[in-house]
């Protein structure tokens, strides 16, 4: 940095920086200067707004691209419109860009209640605050603190798009479930499902929740639907998507049972047509 330009550099007080967060920055962050992108030299408020703007279906597909956001290397200030390095204040007014500045993500937010706090092994910021979650090694992210002795490892288990709405988990602003399978999905997208009476993971199909009070009305349904004579004596092969257990069943137009640990999360693998009985454990949900 140029030591005569510290002689004309500006001091605001705190109520002037507040006054100037609520003019500057994007729906994603609240911040007092853009970034130029590095891969395509353009001006944004912040990296989701480039990949919104770059990915969008009006683009095309050859062309659409995220930014590299570890290579930012210039910022413009939104306030003298000053372009610059990658900084916490601005050389020219002296205004902070962000009270949480981040130098390896090149990161600038004005709202820490977020609190924020950037993770070495993840390589990124992520918000929270440190003291509450951990990083696992083996599913490559960082988990609640409450998962820490409880959550199945999963390789790099957000390091894919969610089975739902395919966005990219691992550095997603929307708020991420672990399920007791380990899979990792958006909480919006489980709540959608649920609304769906949906309650298996969309990867694994295992349920999620306690399902109990599902088996036993399905239970009632199968004893209050007896099958025809022709069909009474008719075994076939299931897979049970809760537990993994593979064996052989009596046939049963409402939904096959496995018999190890009761889940009716079953499919038929064999003896006839293929059928899946989470599509009968909807209906019963409903």
């Amino acid at each position: 940095m140029d030591s005569g330009s510290e002689n004309h550099m500006l001091s605001h007080s705190s109520e002037d920086d507040e006054y100037r967060t609520e003019k500057y920055g994007c729906s994603h962050y609240r911040r007092r200067c853009k970034i130029i992108a590095p891969c395509c030299n353009e001006i944004f408020d912040c990296r989701h707004c480039h990949n919104d703007a770059k990915n969008s279906l009006d683009v095309d597909p050859l062309e659409r691209h995220d930014i590299p956001r570890h290579e930012i290397k210039t910022v413009i200030c939104s306030l003298c419109d000053t372009e610059q390095d990658v900084q916490k204040t601005c050389i020219n007014c002296g205004v902070c860009f962000g009270k949480y500045y981040c130098s390896k993500c090149k990161f600038f937010d004005d709202d820490v209640s977020k609190n924020q706090y950037h993770c070495e092994k993840c390589g990124i910021c992520r918000t929270g605050g440190a003291e509450n979650f951990f990083h696992c090694d083996r599913c490559e992210c960082c988990y609640s603190n409450s998962l820490k002795d409880s959550h199945i490892c999963v390789e790099r288990a957000m390091h894919h798009n969610c089975a739902i709405c395919f966005e990219y988990l691992f550095d997603t602003t929307r708020g991420i479930t672990v399920l007791p399978c380990g899979h990792t999905i958006h909480l919006e997208c489980v709540k959608e499902m649920e609304h769906h009476f949906q309650y298996a993971c969309p990867v694994c199909s295992k349920s999620y929740c306690d399902m109990t009070p599902i088996w036993e009305r399905l239970d009632q349904e199968v004893a209050s639907t007896p099958m025809p004579p022709m069909y009474q004596n008719k075994m076939v092969w299931i897979l049970c998507n809760d537990c993994g257990e593979t064996r052989e069943v009596n046939y049963h137009i409402v939904a096959h049972k496995c018999l190890s640990c009761n889940s009716y999360n079953t499919r038929q693998t064999r003896g006839g047509q293929a059928t899946c009985s989470s599509t009968n454990v909807s209906e019963i949900v409903r």
